[in-house]
């Protein structure tokens, strides 16, 4: 088992969407070293299949967790004991998991997962999105806890991103407190920094070359509209 110092840090989330040039496990793999060579403490990857490959090629932590719906359930980030299961078998360091106090499908409980993820010699991760969330997590000795889901369930929707003062509530728990979600810019980094966060997780800003693009293609399409209603 890893020690949680080894992860205070950057962790880079290296994950894509099923129909993006980058989602082989090859790219994912090559994502993912080049994170470990920028500077990044550890990797968040979705997948078991992932998880192997980069356990394999990288020295650095890997956070697993599987992304799986489950009809009539809201959970969907390792929501069950299956996709524990299989992140165990995968060689993951740390499990990631959803730590809402929604219904779990096939009834699943959060010290159910956390127990086997423990027995299995991985550690928890509970994505929360509430400081409720993370206060129940945190009465289970859950050793990471995170604001990965603020702002992407029907209670938090429309939240600010980076959920900073929900960092500073987790804060006061007085255990690892993981900044996930919205990260966009050494300032947000800095800002969850200061506001009592040990690691901080950044994916879409620095993996998805797509979103990125978009970004700083914007305002040469801003001038080019701009220029073009200028002409007529």
């Amino acid at each position: 088992m890893i020690e949680l110092d080894m992860l205070r840090g950057l962790v880079v989330s290296v994950q894509a969407d099923s129909d993006s040039p980058l989602a082989s496990t090859e790219m994912i793999t090559a994502l993912a070293l080049a994170a470990q060579a920028g500077g990044a403490v550890g990797v968040r990857i979705e997948s078991a299949k992932n998880v192997r490959a980069v356990k394999a090629a990288l020295s650095v932590p890997v956070i697993g967790l599987i992304k799986r719906s489950y009809a009539g359930f809201e959970p969907y980030i390792t929501p069950t004991l299956g996709e524990v299961e299989e992140l165990l078998d995968a060689g993951a360091d740390v499990i990631a998991f959803d730590a809402t106090l929604r219904a779990r499908p096939q009834g699943a409980t959060t010290k159910q997962l956390v127990g086997r993820i423990a027995s299995g010699g991985a550690i928890a991760m509970a994505d929360c999105a509430t400081r409720e969330d993370a206060l129940a997590a945190h009465a289970l000795d859950i050793p990471l806890l995170a604001t990965t889901l603020c702002g992407y369930t029907k209670e938090t929707s429309g939240a600010s991103l980076p959920a900073i003062d929900l960092v500073r509530a987790l804060d006061k728990f007085g255990g690892f407190v993981i900044c996930e979600g919205g990260v966009r810019s050494p300032a947000d980094v800095a800002a969850a920094r200061d506001a009592g966060a040990d690691a901080i997780v950044v994916g879409t800003a620095i993996t998805n070359i797509a979103w990125v693009t978009a970004q700083l293609a914007a305002p040469l399409h801003a001038c080019a509209r701009t220029d073009a209603t200028a002409v007529k």
